[in-house]
């Protein structure tokens, strides 16, 4: 018990906006260290469904649920399951060199 309270007097008390400028400063500063390491912005890449994805890639429903047990990245929303177009066709043609 007396651990605890040497930490609770210990601890310095800010107002609101101070730690909403602090937490600010600390995103902005981590945010300048990632591009200049050469990170680029998030795209908005849309999000194609297994139906378009199928279609787009002249497959069937059931060899492309196989792919995805086989390793195929996909996004789980609620019960609907979506692509990255750009990062099924990396993978393939990982795949493909391999």
């Amino acid at each position: 018990m007396r651990r605890f309270s040497a930490f609770i007097c210990s601890m310095e008390i800010i107002n609101y906006e101070a730690l909403s400028l602090c937490i600010k400063d600390a995103v902005r500063a981590e945010l300048q260290e990632h591009f200049k390491k050469g990170g680029s912005p998030p795209q908005d890449e849309p999000l194609l469904s297994k139906q378009e994805l199928a279609a787009e890639l002249g497959v069937s429903l059931v060899t492309l649920t196989d792919w995805m047990k086989k390793g195929l990245p996909y996004l789980r929303l609620h019960k609907r399951v979506y692509f990255k177009k750009s990062e099924v066709l990396a993978i393939m043609q990982q795949k493909t060199k391999d």
